[in-house]
């Protein structure tokens, strides 16, 4: 089970499920040129100024390198074939990213303010500070 209290199997189901609604047929998934594409942009100034302002390290690029080699490795499988194990790597990838932990956990939502949080003005605390304030500048 993981944080979300999913079990990765479930989460997989799921996560192909879903996947067959977005790529609905076998021409509806990328082709080995456009992951190849996304391996060599990968490489580009902008993903790696991007990759260093939001993690402070270069890009890492091996999981679409993966994604590349994965795609060659299918070129001899059917159509239908090639569709389901695409679906099945992408579900597994999907369900393993959800469930694992992520930059975003390190913020924890708050139900109500921090004790040292400043206490909300009141519309009658505004309506004073106008007046004051229109007080001084006659």
């Amino acid at each position: 089970m993981s944080q979300t209290g999913v079990d990765f199997a479930v989460a997989v189901k799921q996560e192909a499920a879903y996947l067959r609604l977005v790529h609905p047929t076998p021409d509806d998934i990328p082709s080995c040129f456009s992951l190849m594409e996304l391996a060599m942009g990968c490489h580009g100034i902008r993903s790696q100024v991007k990759s260093w302002y939001r993690y402070g390290e270069s890009s890492r690029c091996a999981h679409k390198h993966d994604d590349f080699k994965f795609c060659l490795s299918m070129k001899w499988m059917e159509s239908d074939q090639r569709y389901e194990a695409w679906i099945n790597r992408r579900a597994e990838w999907w369900a393993k990213r959800r469930l694992d932990k992520s930059s975003e956990d390190v913020w924890a939502m708050r139900t109500e303010p921090r004790k040292s949080f400043p206490r909300p003005v009141t519309d009658d605390e505004i309506r004073q500070v106008l007046e004051n304030t229109e007080e001084t500048l006659m």
